[in-house]
């Protein structure tokens, strides 16, 4: 086991401001089957368990409401496949990385810490995305929505990477935007850095952290304390 820091890091909307390609994602699929399209904004809140959820939560207007709600499995299949098809071959158009986010991780490689990315994107589209705007390489580790047989909010997403990478839960850290990431750190017994006005409909103060950012600028005096 390793004696250094362990950082995990959630995708969408804390290493990567996606939203504005997965609208575009979104409002192709919604329009080719009759639903109506979203904002940037209104994706914002939609994102974090993955295509099937989000499109789900989308026609259905309410976030506890499943995807399960379209009755036919065929339609519901096709709707995901589109969306993941249109989603990969657009998947940097207009996504940018969050503020701070490269210099950080610099920072981070530097001081030997561990890191490793949770995403409940398709793991094929996260590490396709992380290569495509230039951070791939920072990370040991890559989760997917579909890498393990479970995924956050299920705290065995951020245990398992930390006992892939040779970490301690002991001596990690989960850096995200949303209730999924804070759910899964706090059921995992880890501390969890959050971003404001991540991509949820939830407000800070009624989501689970150990620290709240606006982006990455100065992250560094609090990663500092954990070592």
């Amino acid at each position: 086991m390793r004696q250094n820091l362990t950082i995990l890091f959630d995708l969408d909307g804390t290493l990567v401001d996606t939203a504005p390609d997965l609208m575009r994602a979104h409002n192709h699929v919604m329009k080719k089957f009759g639903y109506p399209t979203k904002s940037t904004e209104e994706i914002r809140n939609l994102v974090g368990q993955g295509a099937g959820a989000m499109l789900g939560r989308s026609i259905w207007g309410q976030a506890k409401k499943e995807f399960g709600k379209v009755q036919d499995e065929k339609i519901k299949k096709e709707m995901v496949k589109d969306f993941v098809d249109f989603y990969g071959k657009n998947i940097v158009n207009e996504s940018t990385l969050i503020n701070g986010v490269k210099e950080f991780l610099i920072w981070a490689k530097n001081k030997n810490i561990s890191m490793g990315v949770c995403t409940n994107k398709q793991e094929h589209l996260a590490v396709d995305l992380l290569r495509k705007i230039g951070i791939y390489d920072f990370f040991e580790y890559v989760a997917g929505h579909n890498t393990f047989n479970y995924c956050k909010p299920d705290p065995r997403h951020l245990t398992s990477v930390i006992e892939i990478l040779d970490g301690d839960v002991k001596k990690s850290l989960m850096i995200g935007d949303s209730e999924t990431d804070a759910n899964a750190a706090k059921d995992a017994d880890i501390p969890i850095i959050l971003l404001e006005d991540g991509y949820t409909e939830k407000n800070t103060s009624e989501i689970y952290h150990n620290h709240l950012i606006k982006d990455f600028e100065g992250i560094e005096k609090i990663v500092l304390k954990y070592f």
